[in-house]
């Protein structure tokens, strides 16, 4: 069994979570001065003000890579992605689904049965990476919504294709991002949604009609809303006031601070409300990487000393995300105004929820996928990591981790 002090997230207040069989066993008040394991609560608010916070962990709807290694590629192995799932714990991520993009139907079979071996072969990875989420490749071709996405291989939805895909993937495909401008695209969306897979709405042009017709399909969100769409677009209608607009639609967002400006953020919270919102990443196989020019399959990109990825020599255009899902958290709270507890369940139990993926936040009898961190000391920065905790055990501890037993 393993003990925890800390402050929950929600109530700011000092608990002692213990944690036993994978789950949480028990949450009760801190006792000023009283030990609780191997940990002791001193006396006096300021003492409670200096105990770190416990959250559940950090759930990302959207992973492409990291350090280097891309979901996409021919030469992926399951070592591979071992590596993209362990990367994560340091970030406070404790489930995410690896995505693949708009490629050959060659090269996405190959991520996709990677990614099943690896799930079905080694167990720390089944842990951390709990379904797939499949980007593409039935997206528009139109320049701006496609985004970075290959034009050659965008295509129209194709339901024999699909269901290879998904028996590639052995199942695991639990999102789908298409664009509804295809005749076909409603008809595909509710056989999509009837076999469980949540399908949503993503680098896309298409009309009112269009976008009505893939909600009552079953669409049930909006992938990285605002991005990957025209550089300019008809003031009104268009398709972000139209999805921002559907209730029925859940918004994620790239909250890093270059997707999307501080503004766009707060009125897009606004309207959907932060019921209807969660946080993304978008993290591409530059997360991670230290400022400088590499050589990509997408051409040479360039990570700017302030974290922007970009095509190289080309600072205004942007190539993919490169920061993880912590900068999110902290950014949505400066950017929107929510509090503390909104901004991490925009990050944990929405996402987990809308994907059908385990936890039930800090509650007794939930899995032990916990976040211990401190709020950062400035702005622009991330959620301080301390510790992360997979069903119980640390998976990844700083060198001020709290003190476990």
């Amino acid at each position: 069994m393993s003990t925890l002090v800390a402050r929950r997230y929600d109530t700011l207040r000092p608990v002692v979570l213990e944690l036993a069989d994978g789950r949480i066993r028990s949450i009760t008040p801190a006792m000023a001065g009283v030990a609780h394991g191997a940990a002791r609560y001193q006396h006096g608010p300021q003492a409670a003000a200096r105990l770190p916070l416990v959250a559940p962990g950090l759930v990302d709807l959207q992973i492409n890579g990291f350090a280097g290694i891309e979901f996409n590629d021919r030469t992926l192995t399951p070592e591979k992605v071992r590596q993209v799932a362990l990367s994560q714990d340091r970030y406070g991520v404790t489930q995410f689904l690896a995505t693949c993009t708009t490629d050959s139907f060659s090269t996405l079979r190959h991520a996709l049965a990677t990614i099943a071996r690896a799930l079905r072969e080694l167990p720390e990875v089944a842990l951390r990476i709990t379904g797939i989420h499949l980007e593409g490749p039935y997206i528009s071709p139109a320049d701006g919504p496609r985004g970075a996405h290959p034009r050659q291989h965008v295509r129209p939805p194709d339901w024999d294709e699909w269901q290879r895909l998904q028996e590639a993937a052995e199942g695991r495909i639990r999102l789908l991002t298409l664009s509804p401008e295809y005749e076909q695209a409603p008809a595909f969306i509710r056989r999509v949604a009837d076999s469980g897979v949540v399908v949503a709405i993503g680098h896309t042009q298409a009309t009112s009609d269009q976008i009505a017709a893939a909600v009552d399909a079953g669409a049930q969100m909006s992938t990285h809303l605002g991005n990957g769409a025209h550089p300019q677009i008809r003031r009104h209608p268009n398709y972000i006031w139209d999805q921002l607009a559907e209730d029925r639609l859940i918004a994620s967002l790239i909250v890093d601070g270059h997707h999307l400006p501080p503004a766009v953020v707060k009125a897009m919270i606004r309207a959907k409300t932060p019921q209807r919102v969660v946080l993304v990443s978008d993290v591409t196989n530059m997360g991670g990487m230290p400022p400088g020019r590499y050589a990509t399959g997408l051409g040479e990109l360039e990570v700017l000393p302030n974290g922007k990825l970009v095509p190289a020599g080309q600072p205004e255009i942007l190539a993919g995300a490169s920061f993880p899902l912590h900068y999110g958290v902290a950014n949505v709270m400066a950017f929107a105004g929510v509090d503390l507890a909104c901004a991490i369940e925009m990050a944990s139990l929405r996402p987990a929820r809308l994907a059908g993926l385990p936890g039930s936040g800090l509650e007794v009898g939930s899995p032990a996928d916990l976040i211990v961190f401190d709020m950062p000391e400035q702005a622009g920065r991330p959620l301080a990591i301390r510790s992360t905790w997979h069903r119980g055990i640390v998976s990844w501890t700083s060198q001020t981790a709290v003190s476990e037993s």
